[in-house]
């Protein structure tokens, strides 16, 4: 039987558990197989696993019905005859602390990074540069980071830009790269970005790592769902991208736990092969690294596609759990690709896995687990466990009622809009951005630029901007920087 050391995945052939250490949790996984297989309703069923032990979740909500875990389930037709065939399943109907999310927050909290944070390995993979305007991108990114110009938003950059094309010579050794196409593209990209609606996802407050892993007041992980229903159709690089500065972003900040009995966080990436289709062969390469380290960190990453065959071969051989649901081959390369992807598992005796492939029903897979060791177990044909929470999604009412209640209310909804590259560059040329233009009486601000202007002042404003310009080195590093030799930490 079971115990607190696992999480039950469903049961096999014989009606016995199947089960994964949680320990070995952080190894991650790959849930697979194609469209109405159950692969939603699989994901779904880990998270409430790991949230009954205290794991964070954080997962993308493709289709829209992954929110179903923040209402109470109601078993019943083929789901209730799958609860009742096992009877050491402790299925108690309920729902699970979730917060939902959305880049553009209407249906979740906002979702935001900084442009800074990103970074431009990221910002370029984004906006798709070739490798001058990747180059130029950088020119004008160590620009940001000398003279202290926070870059927050679109419109930093933007501004940015065009300080260099005014003032060439900041750029310094630079200048070769910044030329006046390069300058032109990186513009026409960040408005083909802009028409996107993805300038939604830059600006402040900025996601803070430690709201992700806060549990819930019983105990339990708190789940956290992307709404990315829009977003993967409607402009998939930018989901693509924020899910990988996520990753940086963990990798980046988390320290090192060394062997656990359970991970910290558990994150779900759906759609798994967007973040590796026209990703730059360096990025894709630094990808595969951060996958294989994080683990170290506590996080386990599963990858949610079709085809094991989305992902690179790099990335599949680091992948501990693997539930692949059924799969069909009607072309000789589908046949060929389906033998691969059997011959990925460890093989039973007790059945031909290639041909159990394309035999599996709905919510039925292929399973192979780590034994205690890390190895590999057998794969075993298996029934996955239903969810307790509900199969589908919430009301409009019933979100909006999650969303309320939420103990982030209040904490990203409203954007702040602070001083930056746009703010100081604007006061520069002499043009005060009109959100910031002081009344025409004289006020606190007017005094306090008289006193800016005396020697007192000329001190404390050198010191600011020494304090700034250090605050945007370790901003601007870009959160990958740790991995291409740099650190954004200094």
């Amino acid at each position: 039987m079971p115990d607190s050391s696992q999480f039950i995945l469903g049961a096999d052939l014989a009606g016995q558990p199947v089960c994964q250490a949680m320990r070995l949790a952080n190894r991650h996984g790959l849930v697979a197989g194609a469209t109405g297989t159950g692969k939603t309703v699989t994901l779904q069923h880990l998270a409430e696993a790991f949230s009954d032990a205290g794991v964070a979740v954080f997962a993308a909500d493709v289709k829209g019905d992954l929110c179903g875990l923040g209402a109470v389930g109601t078993p019943q037709g083929k789901v209730a005859e799958r609860i009742a065939g096992m009877p050491w399943l402790e299925h108690r109907p309920q729902a699970y602390p979730v917060t939902l999310w959305d880049v553009h927050g209407k249906s979740g909290h906002p979702l935001r990074t900084t442009l800074s944070e990103m970074g431009p390995l990221l910002l370029g993979n984004l906006l798709e540069l070739n490798d001058s305007q990747q180059a130029a991108l950088y020119a004008a990114f160590k620009v940001a980071d000398r003279e202290g110009l926070l870059l927050l938003d679109i419109k930093d950059l933007k501004a940015l830009l065009g300080h260099l094309k005014d003032n060439p010579q900041v750029l310094g050794e630079d200048s070769a790269l910044m030329t006046s196409g390069s300058s032109q593209a990186l513009l026409r990209r960040l408005a083909t970005l802009e028409q996107q609606g993805a300038e939604a996802l830059f600006g402040e407050p900025a996601l803070q790592l430690p709201d992700l892993l806060q549990p819930a007041a019983d105990g339990r992980g708190r789940i956290h769902l992307l709404d990315a229903s829009r977003l993967v159709h409607e402009a998939p690089k930018v989901y693509a991208t924020f899910l990988l500065w996520l990753l940086a972003e963990l990798f980046e900040q988390l320290p090192e736990r060394g062997d656990a009995d359970k991970p910290l966080l558990a994150l779900f990436f759906d759609e798994a092969h967007l973040l590796f289709s026209g990703t730059p062969k360096a990025l894709q390469d630094r990808l595969e690294q951060v996958v294989r380290l994080i683990r170290s960190k506590g996080v386990g990453v599963y990858f949610v596609t079709q085809s094991p065959g989305d992902l690179p071969d790099d990335v599949l051989a680091q992948l501990g759990l693997r539930i692949q649901h059924g799969l069909r081959a009607f072309t000789a390369k589908e046949q060929k690709s389906l033998r691969a992807v059997a011959d990925g598992f460890r093989p039973n005796p007790a059945f031909d896995t290639l041909a159990v492939l394309t035999e599996l029903g709905i919510g039925e897979a292929l399973v192979g687990t780590l034994q205690d060791k890390g190895t590999p177990g057998m794969v075993e044909r298996v029934l996955i466990a239903p969810p307790q929470s509900r199969i589908g999604p919430l009301s409009e009412a019933e979100r909006a009622a999650l969303i309320a209640a939420s103990p982030l209310q209040g904490r990203y909804d409203k954007p702040i809009d602070r001083e930056s590259a746009y703010e100081i560059l604007m006061a520069r040329k002499g043009q005060v951005p009109s959100a910031q233009q002081a009344p025409a009486e004289e006020s606190l601000a007017d005094k306090a630029g008289e006193f800016l202007q005396s020697a007192a002042g000329q001190a404390i404003k050198s010191a600011v901007r020494q304090a700034a310009n250090q605050f945007g080195r370790q901003l601007v590093r870009g959160l990958m920087g740790s991995l291409l030799g740099g650190s954004k930490r200094r």
